[in-house]
């Protein structure tokens, strides 16, 4: 933002999002403009036709994506990512993957749509798939349209010796990390399982660490607090209206992950039945 905005410049990102995205254009004065995710019944879509009538966003300079997206674990399919790209080609896009690498099989070439659509910026993070937050570590991939951004970048940020050696063993341990994803499938397939067998509760597909879940708003209060009671600790919304009685249960150990759907098991059927 602090690169690509002015005082009164146009930011588009993503309605049902991070938090942070809707306030980032706020440091350099910038305005906001949200363009919808829509809600299907398992799960969030980008929503191509309303981002394209935001086109004409007067003095628009920027548009960000989040794929996958936090909280709801969506992606944005390729097919559906070069039709953004074709239509906002004279303009910087920025890819945030930050939750990008959690499912085996998904082709990672995105670096070669940077040589397609030059004002292509994607943002990638060590700190989700590796584990590596304390390192303080990502990477870019740029189009050439996007020259600043790389020197713009060696001026104000940077990383230690340690942090780089410390990714460059990551990036090198594929088996461990495949092994890693298949885990995760298995494991977000056992909420789906659970959750889709329970009335009033949805659950929403991802692609990322964590799993979205929509309770009956009369059960929240009394789901979150037998849940603490069990020890568990569990992020639910409060504050954002697009996820409101939602909560997003990242996944932890094969055994927290086991505990957990037991204690849901173990919650849901007297709570629900109470709606």
């Amino acid at each position: 933002m602090q690169h690509f905005l002015l005082k009164g410049d146009s930011l588009l990102v993503p309605s049902a999002s991070w938090w942070y995205y809707r306030a980032v254009a706020d440091e350099v004065e910038g305005v906001t403009v949200e363009y919808p995710l829509r809600e299907t019944p398992t799960r969030y879509v980008y929503d191509l036709e309303a981002l394209a009538a935001l086109r004409r966003t007067p003095r628009l300079k920027l548009l960000l994506l989040a794929s996958p997206n936090n909280p709801t674990g969506n992606v944005i399919e390729r097919a559906e990512l070069r039709q953004v790209l074709e239509l906002f080609r004279d303009l910087p896009v920025v890819l945030d993957q930050a939750y990008f690498g959690f499912t085996n099989g998904m082709p990672d070439d995105f670096a070669r749509l940077t040589d397609e659509y030059p004002n292509l910026l994607i943002l990638r993070t060590f700190s989700k798939l590796y584990a590596l937050a304390g390192a303080r570590i990502g990477y870019a991939m740029v189009g050439k349209g996007l020259a600043g951004f790389p020197k713009y970048c060696a001026r104000n940020l940077g990383y230690n010796r340690i942090s780089e050696r410390l990714a460059l063993a990551a990036l090198e341990s594929g088996d461990y990390y495949d092994a890693l994803r298949d885990r995760m499938a298995r494991d977000r397939a056992r909420f789906y399982e659970l959750f889709r067998g329970v009335e009033g509760t949805r659950i929403y597909e991802s692609e990322a660490n964590f799993v979205l879940v929509r309770f009956p708003a009369n059960a929240v209060a009394g789901i979150r607090a037998a849940l603490r009671e069990r020890g568990f600790v569990v992020k639910f919304f409060s504050d954002e209206e697009a996820f409101r009685d939602c909560a997003r249960i990242t996944l932890g150990t094969a055994d927290e992950n086991a505990r957990l759907v037991a204690a849901f098991q173990e919650v849901l059927p007297a709570m629900t039945a109470q709606v």
